[in-house]
């Protein structure tokens, strides 16, 4: 299983599985591959994120996500 990092601007606010999202963390979605990670993060977030990173996109950088790493389901 594969991972997809979605990452939120500082108006977008999503409360999802009872976790909140936004601009201080990273959710990450489990997925078979890149198109199906992306796939997802609109289906739980519609338009309103940043943008989204595959597992050979994401270099790990934490520091402007205060709030870490944050599993969606």
């Amino acid at each position: 299983m594969a991972k997809t990092y979605v990452t939120f601007g500082q108006v977008h606010t999503h409360r999802v599985n009872g976790k909140t999202f936004d601009c201080d963390c990273v959710a990450v979605i489990e997925c078979e591959d890149a198109k199906s990670g992306r796939e997802r993060a609109f289906e739980l977030f519609g338009p309103k994120f940043f943008t989204t990173y595959f597992d050979d996109q994401w270099n790990g950088e934490l520091d402007y996500f205060p709030r870490g790493l944050i599993d969606v389901e």
